[in-house]
């Protein structure tokens, strides 16, 4: 009688062994997601707990509110296949224009917020135009954009600083969430919020997981969940109670989550999102699909331009005034939060969730260099080898499979 044979044990059958499997199969998501993590501990360390006090949250969130908002635009055209070099130039000239038409022609705040956004809108569009229609390469179009309106904001301003800006655009971005309990010590509003949001995130998480589960999607192992679940929703917390203990969340984080939030869905819940990683991965295969290549890429650089005038708001808002220098280099900080958040050089791949974590892998460096006391020129040498080692990985990743 032949006895019952028994299935040996592999590696693949070990305790942990999926959890591993799933990490090395993604290690783009996660990798940025432990670096970020590494580096805040890292910094809070070396700064004797300086980085996590909430004076400096605060600081962290304002001064990389503008880089993260564009780098939300930016990480669609980078998807699409094409680059923005103009960005920060676009959010320099929005700011001088916004401080023309309010300190000196003394609109109200909305309408000439309005103006800006439709300029931002327009410039976009123009870009998006020789991109899409004429086949111009992005580069070449946005370099001279850079150009062009770095030279008009200098001509906007003659030259000279103009400011202040009245005091309700500022609350744009020095403002911060009304508490409604009117508590010494603890915004409990801003508290509140953030656990509000603690248990959204983790209704949709786990509202998306079964579906996925449902219709036979692969998806991460129950463990890893959890573990990943429980972090976020435990520094969400922690960091609204942080926030909380001093002035409470400030108006342009409640602006940049909602920016969040929507562009997270629609590049992975809507046909648009799809259509969009399809013309970065295959072009020609897109066009032969049915997809208006064309009019998406054009529609990619018109986000990019009012996003960018948004980030030049907020930028002129928090300074209080409107500098020809303004949006200097903001260009590079936004292209590097993209590729250093795991969006690829050759299109087609990316997330938004990476490309904020990215940004705030920037941010974080540049503010943990600075308590430490390290000059602005190893600060630009360092965060040009961490892009330069974020796009290798990238390269070697896609070469070795």
């Amino acid at each position: 009688m032949d006895q019952p044979t028994t299935a040996p044990t592999t590696a693949a059958s070990a305790p942990g062994r999926p959890a591993l499997d799933f990490l090395k199969h993604n290690f783009r998501e996660y990798g940025m997601l432990i670096s970020l993590v590494a580096i805040m501990a890292f910094f809070q360390v070396m700064t004797d707990g300086t980085l996590m006090q909430p004076l400096n949250l605060t600081n962290l969130v304002l001064q990389n509110s503008y880089i993260i908002i564009m780098a939300l635009g930016m990480l669609l055209v980078i998807v699409a296949g094409h680059i923005d070099l103009s960005v920060g130039s676009v959010c320099g000239f929005i700011g001088a224009l916004a401080a023309v038409l309010m300190v000196n022609y003394e609109w109200h705040f909305v309408p000439a917020t309005l103006v800006c956004l439709v300029t931002g809108a327009v410039i976009g569009a123009a870009q998006g135009w020789f991109v899409a229609f004429f086949r111009i390469p992005s580069f070449i179009v946005t370099l001279a954009g850079m150009l062009v309106f770095k030279g008009l904001a200098l001509a906007l301003l003659q030259g000279q600083s103009v400011g202040p800006f009245p005091e309700s655009f500022q609350k744009l971005s020095s403002g911060f969430i009304p508490d409604l309990f009117s508590e010494e010590g603890l915004r409990l509003t801003s508290l509140l919020i953030g656990v509000v949001a603690a248990v959204l995130l983790a209704l949709s998480t786990l509202r998306a997981r079964r579906n996925q589960l449902r219709h036979g999607i692969d998806t991460e192992p129950l463990a890893l969940f959890a573990i990943k679940l429980a972090v976020f929703a435990g520094l969400l917390v922690f960091f609204s109670y942080m926030m909380a203990s001093y002035k409470g969340l400030p108006n342009v984080l409640i602006v940049m989550a909602l920016l969040i939030v929507a562009f997270d869905f629609v590049t992975a819940r809507t046909v648009l999102g799809r259509r969009i990683y399809a013309l970065g991965g295959n072009e020609k295969a897109a066009k032969l699909s049915g997809i208006k290549t064309e009019r998406l890429s054009f529609y990619t650089f018109v986000n990019m331009g009012v996003l960018a005038a948004l980030a030049g708001l907020i930028f002129a808002a928090r300074l209080n005034t409107a500098t020809p220098k303004a949006g200097l280099g903001f260009e590079l900080d936004v292209i590097a939060a993209c590729f250093i958040g795991g969006a690829s050089a050759s299109g087609g791949v990316g997330k938004v969730m990476g490309s904020v974590i990215g940004a705030f892998i920037m941010g974080v460096m540049n503010n943990g260099m600075s308590i430490m006391g390290v000059g602005i020129d190893y600060q630009q040498v360092i965060k040009g080898l961490v892009l330069l080692a974020a796009v290798f990985v990238d390269v070697y990743n896609k070469n070795k499979a």
